[in-house]
């Protein structure tokens, strides 16, 4: 599951990677998001038609072990194999979104010892990846990323990846049925960079 990605482009480089399919690229208010994005941090995503500032993480409520109420966990990750179910679908066929991204992170290496390696598109700045949102009372509008099996790139990594959408395939993802937006749901079939890098996976946030 991505537990990490880096989005280090300005909004308007966003802007124009998204060009042909945006209406109105003012991002909404929410102040500043970070270069890299852990669950529960903001980040822009592509929603309705314009660049929108939203909380990485769909929240779910939890109890302590003596029942009290805890901060709700960001949910960041929707398998392909569970769009369909209840926590899900809703946001799934009604509020699809793309998520740009410059490169995510995966750990790699043995236990307490785990480091970033990085995966990114060699002839792009970004890649947008499939996700959906919703509106929430804990985190305002929150997102979600696609995870799907993994291609040639990823694997040996980890055992799934975001789902990495085409520019082609962009307006079928947001505007599609969703039987149409579920067939893209699958490894991306293009060459990716991999980056290992001496990062320790658990570095500060």
């Amino acid at each position: 599951m991505c537990n990490l990605y880096r989005m280090s482009r300005s909004q308007d480089e966003v802007a124009h990677f998204f060009d042909a399919i945006a209406q109105d690229m003012a991002v909404s208010p929410g102040g500043n998001a970070p270069e890299l994005v852990y669950p529960g941090y903001p980040s822009m995503v592509l929603a309705e038609g314009r660049l929108a500032q939203m909380t990485w993480g769909f929240p779910l409520a939890r109890k302590g072990v003596k029942g009290q109420p805890l901060k709700p966990k960001p949910v960041n990750n929707a398998r392909r194999d569970k769009l369909k179910s209840p926590f899900w679908r809703a946001s799934f066929e009604n509020r699809r979104c793309l998520i740009p991204v410059s490169d995510f992170a995966e750990a790699e290496g043995l236990p307490g010892g785990k480091t970033r390696t990085w995966f990114s598109l060699p002839d792009a700045p970004l890649m947008a990846l499939a996700g959906f949102w919703r509106d929430s009372a804990e985190f305002g509008r929150a997102y979600t990323m696609v995870m799907t099996e993994t291609n040639e790139h990823v694997r040996g990594v980890h055992d799934r990846m975001p789902v990495i959408l085409p520019s082609e395939a962009w307006s079928t993802w947001l505007d599609g049925t969703p039987q149409d937006a579920f067939q893209l749901c699958r490894p991306y079939d293009a060459h990716m960079l991999v980056t290992r890098t001496q990062e320790p996976w658990a570095g500060r946030r």
